[in-house]
């Protein structure tokens, strides 16, 4: 990742997992949790995934992974999974500008996110409207079951946002689901201020790509926040 120019987030963790082994550490595999849950793991795990993933990331573990050239794309987002077994998968995300994942949830999954560069602007469904919130480089997330949320790169007037995207300075996010992602919804607001559900599918790819006619509104009402496909 050094390699790529990017600088390591203060609020990053060290990692305590590597490329060359997918396995689980014993104190997250061995820890009980409530059965209601879909998986062993809680949210607090995965966030720590994400941070050990994005810690093995600057370090150069995955330089491996990167588009060839170490160029970024510009035009759409790109992806690649870093770990994988049958309780979670990791992932790395780079994002470009005006891609939208259109409104989503995660199925029956878990999912938590570490921001390594640039920004990202989320638009999360409370039961009543959309809220946005920002996270730049160290900044985490979490999602449990039944989090409906959007997600693009931030616009560059954010503080801590990049000025411009070359090939060489990418925004980029690792993420965590568990069980590993098998399907998504995809929801729209209504004129009514409610929750829509549009279609299922069936997917193991993480944070759909969507081209959207422009970058997001800030702070998006109930009825105002529907990304447009170009």
């Amino acid at each position: 990742m050094r390699s790529a120019g990017i600088t390591r987030p203060a609020r990053v963790v060290p990692s305590h997992f590597s490329a060359a082994n997918s396995r689980l550490s014993t104190d997250i595999t061995d820890r009980a949790v409530a059965s209601a849950l879909p998986t062993r793991l809680r949210p607090a795990d995965l966030l720590r995934l994400t941070d050990e993933g994005a810690e093995d990331v600057l370090a150069g573990r995955y330089d491996h992974l990167f588009p060839a050239g170490g160029i970024w794309p510009t035009e759409n987002r790109w992806a690649t999974r870093l770990l994988a077994d049958d309780e979670v998968d990791v992932w790395l995300i780079s994002w470009v500008p005006d891609h939208s994942t259109e409104l989503h949830d995660h199925a029956g999954s878990l999912g938590a996110l570490t921001v390594l560069s640039g920004a990202l602007s989320e638009f999360r469904w409370n039961g009543r409207e959309l809220r946005e919130r920002t996270l730049t480089a160290g900044d985490q997330a979490s999602f449990p079951l039944g989090w409906v949320h959007d997600v693009v790169r931030a616009p560059d007037l954010v503080p801590g946002a990049k000025a411009e995207l070359g090939p060489m300075d990418p925004t980029l996010s690792v993420h965590a689901y568990s069980p590993p992602l098998s399907a998504m919804s995809y929801y729209e607001v209504t004129g009514h201020g409610t929750l829509r559900r549009t279609r299922t599918v069936l997917t193991d790819e993480p944070e759909p790509d969507t081209a959207t006619s422009g970058i997001l509104p800030s702070n998006p009402g109930a009825a105002t926040h529907t990304p447009k496909a170009m």
